[in-house]
């Protein structure tokens, strides 16, 4: 098996580009392998939270404190955020920033650095608060990028050329008043002052964006809010990048207006546009509906698509219901929605926590077809844990990042890749 995989990654390999690779960018024409790679190193603790890719160099953040190389007993020390190459499997040494909290995300920087994101007030001896430029030579922060984070702290980025789009529960970065989401220059990290889009309206208690995704020309983000500058947007709304200035888009969506268990007051979680920008996918928490998903209409632990382009009042193109497990993250490529969760099932609209006429079985990890919305037979396993945190689709294959150690039969510590065939 080793052999085979290896050649297969390394054949994928020749195909990665040596610019920025990120979910939402990459289009595949296949569904990846069931079969992982064995080079991904092991993280020996905590929970992954965010992947990137700067060239050829995997970013891996979370809350956690040592790794190792796959097939090495050495084990390493590294605080919350570590790198490794992608062709091997080696982590690199020398890139040990110290974040003194977890890292909830990343995003490629420009040349040989990368953006954190998360809960940190540190790095190394450097103080930065909640969002650092860092170099992947040394792991140093990068002078002149100066961005702190006021009042909270930081869970999604997108860059796109000089922009930066930070996302998170924070009242304001920098010296401007920010609530929960900002555009700021990927240099410098001033904030853009003709970005001012305002979250607002919670349903728990505190504003938040808790994922954001770009598309051709349109930045979808969700969260807890139900308004986008004052345009009611119940959890989940489109925001039109590419006009000057940006803009609410006229496209809005009730499918989150109802209310899951009382302990899930915002439930929607990760979401990502397809390689075209032409649509895109949000997954939820929530909890089982008591009278069961399809009667009341609710979209408590459910993948659904939805068209980017429609305008007014949207309705999903088709929903997927775990039947009473979580959903945390997806990474759409055009070949496959690929979902990751805790959950035990997919197509299970009439299971209240338990399997309903139609589940198939799909723990941990599966796929979605992206036009009929149902489960692909793509089902390589995985210890379920919390859930998937991470996705990254690239080039070469599909990064996953969670809590546990089993993936596709095999002990791969909460990282690892399905290579394209």
């Amino acid at each position: 098996m080793f052999a085979r995989t290896t050649s297969v990654l390394a054949a994928a390999l020749m195909l990665v580009p040596t610019g920025v690779a990120a979910a939402g960018t990459t289009k595949h024409s296949r569904v990846v392998s069931a079969d992982p790679v064995n080079t991904t190193p092991h993280v020996l603790d905590g929970i992954v939270n965010a992947i990137t890719l700067v060239g050829g160099t995997v970013v891996v953040g979370g809350s956690f404190s040592r790794v190792r190389d796959a097939g090495s007993e050495t084990v390493l020390s590294r605080a919350n955020i570590f790198a490794y190459d992608l062709a091997t499997g080696r982590v690199v040494p020398g890139f040990e920033p110290r974040l003194d909290r977890p890292v909830n995300a990343l995003a490629a920087g420009t040349g040989d650095t990368v953006y954190a994101g998360g809960e940190f007030a540190a790095a190394g001896d450097a103080r930065t608060r909640g969002l650092a430029l860092l170099r992947l030579s040394d792991g140093s922060p990068v002078t002149g990028f100066d961005a702190p984070v006021h009042g909270g702290v930081v869970t999604s980025l997108a860059r796109r050329g000089s922009q930066l789009y930070v996302g998170g529960d924070f009242i304001g970065v920098g010296r401007a008043f920010r609530t929960a989401l900002a555009r700021l220059d990927a240099a410098t990290g001033a904030v853009d002052p003709g970005f001012a889009i305002q979250p607002g309206m919670s349903r728990g208690g505190r504003v938040k964006v808790q994922a954001l995704s770009l598309g051709r020309d349109r930045l979808a983000v969700d969260g807890d809010f139900t308004t986008l500058d004052g345009l009611p947007r119940p959890q989940l709304g489109l925001i039109d990048v590419g006009a000057l200035p940006a803009k609410v888009a006229d496209w809005r969506t009730d499918a989150y207006a109802a209310d899951c268990l009382e302990v899930f007051p915002s439930y929607v979680r990760g979401l990502d546009f397809a390689p075209d920008g032409s649509y895109f996918a949000v997954v939820t928490t929530g909890g089982p509906s008591e009278a069961g998903s399809t009667v009341t209409g609710k979209m408590c632990d459910t993948a659904a698509r939805f068209e980017t382009y429609a305008r007014g009042e949207v309705s999903p193109t088709w929903v997927n219901h775990t039947g009473g497990d979580s959903l945390y993250s997806v990474a759409v490529t055009g070949a496959a929605v690929y979902v990751g969760g805790h959950q035990r099932w997919l197509d299970n609209p009439f299971g209240r926590d338990s399997a309903g006429p139609g589940a198939v079985e799909r723990p941990g990890i599966g796929a979605i077809h992206p036009r009929t919305g149902k489960a692909l037979k793509w089902n390589p396993t995985r210890a379920r844990g919390i859930g998937v945190k991470a996705f990254l689709a690239h080039r070469g294959g599909l990064l996953v990042g969670s809590d546990t150690t089993r993936l596709g039969h095999e002990y791969h510590a909460r990282v690892g890749m399905f290579p394209l065939p």
